[in-house]
């Protein structure tokens, strides 16, 4: 048998059922080689032995009474340090939130107890979910495991490390503009944001209440599947959760593509294909006839959008023949208004943020910085509590609220989104799927994009329309460039949709492989 820690998640599970291992072994076997490898990689920023131990002695004992034990059994799974759970730091990444205990247990915690998986620790993420790379936490970087010179993207970059590292077999991570499936396409592993509403927010600190999504983290398709079938199901607690009895998607991952209709989106709107340290000349934003398309400043962000590398092109093109081999029916679409989303994307999620972000005032949560007076004290706390970086979308957010801009504005970034959900469901009328790159590069080096904040934002160029839309949204791991960095593919779907998802997920990981652990990571700590 191979190693604990290279068997995948149902693996785990059935091992565990049939008593091969218990899930204090598997526990301790992960526990072991976080420590081995994540002072490189800095992927957790909290993890309690003891209590983590603790829930697999739980495991164990309900397994040695008898009972039927639930489909993740004795399966570690990491959580964003964004998701609450009970006693335990939910610092958001932030200083501001660095010394408060959860007082409850997210949703999805639950969700996972229940399927007696093991919560295992909180990793690393931008700062309550704002930024492209894990650089903007209050707790240092996360490096890539294929590089440690590279980000791992972001905001989910802890999570999604820990996966490619093998320090864990799953993990979950929060979507907003692409913070699962950027870094899931930078790391070289699987990577979904489902339909919004699909699994409740509840107890998911939030940042864009009618963006934010819960996503998820796997190195096999099937596993995947079968994490957010445990996550997915309605919630009387969260107003927004859809209460649809969530299908076994593990039936999709081998079920083929044959018959499925496949839209490869046009890249033109990013730029030609080329060197990422160029910048797209195609693409300009026009949503009203202006050439400043939806904000004044929407010109500049097509200006700083990378072109599509070379090595991300083409594998494209070989997912496009795999899939085209596999029996699927492939065509060109072209997505209308592509090239407005990224700014209107920007605009609400800053606007929504700097609403959230309110409440961290230095009285009802977190930090609390001393002032003459109460509005001094709140000035001082968010001052020194908040990094740069949410602090500027706090800034952008009030101002795209503010009186005399508000229609300008939010009211046209909304307008813009309204567009886009048109333009998905008319494209979806003729196609079942939607195929691009998740990102138009690989992953770009630690500290390049820091003092470029429209640079940083346009890594996520290309998930930003699904995000808008609310829709379903995959990353497949589909080879390495020249330089052994990952390159991940992008798969897009309906609403409600996801089964499609997991078929091409299927199809594109026996074309390419289910990808490996990074032999160069491993050997370079090891030595």
């Amino acid at each position: 048998m191979k190693p604990l820690h290279q068997l995948g998640a149902r693996r785990i599970a059935v091992g565990v059922r049939a008593r091969e291992f218990s899930a204090r072994d598997v526990t301790l076997a992960f526990l072991a080689r976080v420590r081995q490898f994540d002072g490189t990689l800095r992927a957790f920023v909290d993890l309690d032995d003891e209590r983590t131990l603790a829930a697999a002695d739980q495991v164990d004992q309900r397994l040695a009474e008898g009972r039927q034990l639930g489909p993740l059994a004795g399966v570690p799974v990491a959580l964003k340090d964004n998701f609450c759970q009970r006693g335990l730091p939910t610092t958001c990444g932030s200083r501001m939130l660095a010394a408060w205990h959860a007082p409850y247990d997210a949703d999805v915690v639950e969700r996972l107890v229940a399927a007696d998986a093991v919560p295992f620790g909180k990793t690393n993420m931008d700062e309550f979910g704002m930024g492209s790379s894990t650089e903007w936490s209050a707790f240092g970087p996360t490096t890539n495991p294929w590089d440690a010179t590279r980000v791992p993207g972001g905001s989910s970059g802890g999570s999604a490390a820990a996966v490619a590292a093998g320090l864990v077999p799953l993990a979950l991570g929060s979507d907003t503009g692409g913070s699962v499936r950027q870094p899931a396409a930078f790391c070289g592993v699987f990577g979904i944001a489902p339909s919004y509403g699909r699994v409740s927010r509840r107890g998911l600190v939030a940042f864009a209440s009618s963006l934010d999504r819960v996503g998820a983290f796997a190195r096999q398709a099937d596993d995947l599947a079968a994490l957010l079938r445990v996550l997915s199901g309605g919630d009387a607690r969260d107003a927004t959760s859809v209460h649809d009895a969530p299908p076994d998607w593990r039936d999709d991952v081998p079920a083929g593509v044959r018959e499925v209709r496949i839209g490869v989106l046009s890249i033109a709107d990013v730029g030609t294909v080329g060197s990422s340290t160029g910048s797209s000349s195609t693409g300009s934003s026009s949503t009203s006839g202006s050439s400043t398309g939806v904000v004044p400043a929407a010109a500049t962000v097509t200006e700083k959008r990378d072109c599509v590398e070379t090595a991300v092109a083409d594998a494209l093109a070989a997912s496009r023949a795999a899939l085209t081999q596999a029996g699927a029916t492939l065509r060109d679409a072209v997505l209308p208004g592509a090239a407005d989303a990224l700014a209107a994307y920007h605009l609400i999620a800053a606007a929504e943020a700097a609403s959230n972000l309110a409440r961290y005032d230095g009285v009802r949560y977190g930090t609390r910085v001393a002032g003459v007076n109460a509005e001094t004290s709140a000035r001082n706390t968010r001052g020194e509590g908040f990094g740069p970086e949410v602090q500027r979308r706090i800034v952008l957010g009030t101002m795209a609220l503010s009186a005399g801009r508000r229609d300008a504005l939010h009211g046209r970034a909304e307008a813009t989104r309204q567009r886009l959900r048109t333009a998905f469901a008319e494209l979806f009328e003729n196609v079942d799927v939607l195929l691009s790159p998740t990102t138009p590069t690989t992953a770009f080096a630690l500290g390049t994009r820091t003092s470029d904040p429209l640079r940083m934002y346009a890594a996520d160029v290309l998930t930003t329309p699904a995000s808008l839309a609310g829709l379903p949204a995959i990353s497949i791991p589909a080879g390495h460039d020249e330089a052994g960095l990952p390159i991940g593919i992008q798969a897009v779907a309906a609403v409600g949709r996801e089964d499609l998802l997991f078929r091409v997920a299927g199809a594109l990981e026996r074309a390419f492989g289910t990808p490996a652990i990074p032999t160069p990571f491993i050997e370079a700590v090891a030595s």
